[in-house]
């Protein structure tokens, strides 16, 4: 991988997996709900991406099963695509920052920079 930004799905699709191996739907709805909406993958989108991803090293085959008689598989990121993902929350919180910076307003005024602070991710 290189140092370009991610594109916006392989972002979302790697946050979706970053705290627990997810199946194609379930990354689907993650998807969902970390865009708030916004992004809704298809079916062949979503896993002509993993596979590219699996192909990048980025995430990795946690386990396969069979459910009713189809393959079923569950995805978790691998430790490539986790350095690339904390490489590109870094990337992004400081952009945020130097944007807030730029607007003259604080983090609180912000929705969305809550929680951010020296480039650490707070609860």
């Amino acid at each position: 991988m290189n140092d370009q930004a991610l594109r916006e799905p392989t972002l979302l699709i790697l946050t979706a997996i970053a705290d627990a191996p997810r199946h194609g739907y379930a990354i689907a709805q993650e998807v969902e709900k970390i865009s708030e909406g916004r992004t809704k993958m298809r079916t062949g989108t979503l896993y002509g991406a993993l596979e590219r991803l699996l192909e990048q090293q980025l995430i990795a085959i946690h386990e396969e099963e069979v459910v009713d008689g189809r393959m079923r598989r569950s995805y978790a990121l691998a430790p490539h695509g986790r350095e690339v993902l904390a490489a590109e929350a870094d990337r992004i919180a400081r952009t945020a920052r130097e944007a807030t910076r730029r607007l003259g307003l604080g983090a609180a005024a912000v929705p969305g920079l809550l929680g951010f602070s020296d480039g650490a991710v707070t609860a």
